[in-house]
């Protein structure tokens, strides 16, 4: 399993890199594919070996190498389980045999570099079977350099095989996928890690807590490179024996116990309590970036208890940490978990983005806190609903701002939607005109029109066959810029509101010509009444003070002090401009 060494020391990354394809641990798709086509003599002429860093790509390269010009003690022919012994492999894995070629294409990118693998493969190998070809980061070569390698790589001689290794496979030309034999390398699972990790432990006759290993293996996220450098850095730091706490600081991470404390007083909208949590363990020495994501992996763990208990078993978290857990997610619903989610999430964005991170850490959670105890939509409907029922018009209602106040927003809720009733004695208003920008696009505008003999009874269905015609130009100036005087089948007088274009009389009857096939009077005159626009704004305040008056809404401004109505709607199925729906409202909170 391991490389020897006779003088110095050699860093466990590389003193128990595997020999053969048995050492490799947590690939074992990888291992029987390659184990098969050797023993049926399939073996292909280019691999390519796909993965993260430090999963074994460059370490398989080497191995497959060996085992392609192994002698081993008969002499035999390839092979999965390279003897190790033969001068053959000694040489390959110490880097020096002739006929074993290995680049860096990050370093070597040209098309000069490819050329000499190119002029290089027409010559058998010196003292191999095979004259091997392994290119590391094969997807920093120039585009260039790739169309120079395509023949040689789809028709090498036999003697040559290439062996490329890639952590962006992405990045390959298609062309070159396509000439080789893919193998994705897989990131280890915490518990193989874990595993792996305690046997270097016991050879290298050091003690190491199991709770230090599993933060190791949480650390280096599924790369055994990665792992190792850690371990032997965790090593240095225990001088003898190394414990959980020892790693924790080493990598500056924060305690998963006092990030469930954290979590806890959170989730309680302890927003002190919380503060002065998060403020020892930075002084303790943790990160405000580390500290919000050790918080956000017990959001995620909780909520996966939440989901599925029998998917938690994860060897990274301890006992004590999964009961805590399960009585979180027993107090917690998943709709609170989801929501603290989304805002964790942009906490740590703000947080990796400010210059002052501690100060963005506290802002969110303090931000957290208090969103943490805000009542469910369903909630606040019923509580509504007895507020409501209890007041009755007796009830009294605080000045709330007028509309299109500063008030902040929330969340709308259709109160129409829960089957509030209207006040007793109160007229059910007439729908108000839809805004502006949303009723020229809206799916009524693009109905056909008959255009050869519409029924033109009022102004108001000159502006929809206007709409439906697409004119928006025409559209917009009916309703803001005329002041009807009368109206009659054949003949509209309008005066011109402020901002009116002088020649919107001509236009309108000459567009009305059009449509319409008939012959009509548009004049100028004066006495008009008011825009469609400024009758549009005046129901809408009627509705604001209708709103103001039902005793459910004085219970939810009675509830959210400082809140205002932002907006007032007829019911959701209303259609045509005078239709009368049941009054339905939304309000915005503070």
């Amino acid at each position: 399993m391991n490389e020897t060494s006779d003088t110095g020391y050699r860093v466990l990354a590389r003193k128990y890199r595997p020999a053969r394809l048995s050492d490799l641990i947590g690939q074992d798709v990888l291992v029987e594919t390659l184990r098969n086509a050797f023993e049926s003599d399939r073996i292909a002429h280019a691999f390519l070996m796909t993965g993260v860093r430090g999963v074994g790509k460059t370490t398989t390269a080497r191995i497959i190498a060996k085992g392609l010009n192994c002698t081993g003690a008969e002499g035999g022919g390839p092979t999965v389980e390279p003897c190790n012994e033969c001068d053959a492999c000694r040489s390959i894995s110490e880097s020096r045999h002739v006929d074993v070629i290995e680049m860096d294409a990050a370093s070597r990118t040209g098309v000069d570099d490819i050329r000499e693998i190119i002029e290089g493969a027409q010559y058998r190998a010196t003292s191999a079977r095979y004259k091997i070809y392994i290119v590391d980061e094969v997807h920093m070569l120039s585009r260039n350099a790739f169309n120079a390698l395509l023949k040689t790589l789809e028709e090498p001689p036999d003697h040559v095989k290439f062996i490329f290794a890639t952590t962006e496979v992405q990045k390959l030309p298609v062309t070159v996928l396509s000439r080789c034999q893919r193998y994705d390398l897989r990131r280890i699972e915490p518990e193989v890690m874990v595993a792996h990790l305690k046997k270097i432990a016991g050879l290298e006759g050091v003690e190491i807590d199991d709770d230090a290993l599993a933060l190791i293996a949480r650390a280096a996220e599924g790369s055994v490179r990665d792992a190792q450098s850690i371990l032997d850095q965790a090593i240095a730091l225990g001088t003898g024996r190394t414990t959980v706490g020892q790693v924790r600081v080493m990598l500056g991470l924060a305690d998963s116990a006092r990030a469930m404390d954290l979590f806890d007083l959170v989730t309680r909208g302890d927003a002190a309590g919380a503060l002065a949590e998060i403020s020892a363990q930075f002084e303790s020495g943790a990160e405000p970036l580390a500290i919000l994501r050790e918080v956000s992996e017990v959001v995620h763990r909780v909520s996966i208890l939440k989901v599925s208990p029998e998917l938690a078993k994860d060897p990274s978290v301890t006992p004590e940490q999964r009961r805590r857990g399960m009585e979180a997610a027993d107090k917690l619903s998943l709709r609170v978990l989801a929501r603290l989610w989304q805002m964790m999430l942009k906490a740590l964005r703000e947080v990796a983005d400010a210059p002052n991170p501690r100060t963005a850490a506290e802002m969110a959670v303090i931000r957290m806190t208090y969103v943490s105890d805000l009542p469910s939509p369903e909630e606040l409907i019923r509580k509504l609903q007895s507020d409501g029922a209890g007041t009755g018009s007796a009830g009294t209602s605080s000045a709330s701002p007028a509309p299109g106040s500063n008030g902040a927003r929330a969340p709308e809720t259709a109160a129409g939607g829960s089957g509030l009733p209207l006040p007793p004695g109160d007229a059910t208003p007439d729908e108000p005109e839809p805004e502006q920008d949303a009723s020229l696009f809206s799916p009524a505008s693009c109905d056909d029109v008959d255009a050869s003999a519409p029924d033109l009874r009022d102004f108001g269905d000159v502006v929809e066959l206007a709409r439906a015609r697409r004119d928006l130009r025409l559209v917009v100036e009916l309703e803001n810029h005329v002041r009807l005087v009368s109206f009659a089948p054949g003949r509209i007088a309008f005066e011109p509101a402020e901002g009116a274009s002088s020649n919107l009389a001509a236009r309108l009857a000459h567009h009305l010509k059009e449509w319409t096939g008939a012959r009509w009077q548009v004049e100028v005159e004066a006495g008009g009444g008011p825009t469609i626009r400024d009758e549009r704004n005046r129901r809408d305040r009627e509705l604001f003070e209708l709103a103001m008056q039902h005793p459910m809404v004085r219970a939810a401004m009675d509830a959210f002090p400082g809140a205002s109505i932002e907006a007032v709607r007829t019911g959701a199925g209303a259609s045509g401009r005078d239709g009368r729906e049941a009054w339905a409202g939304n309000i915005g909170t503070g």
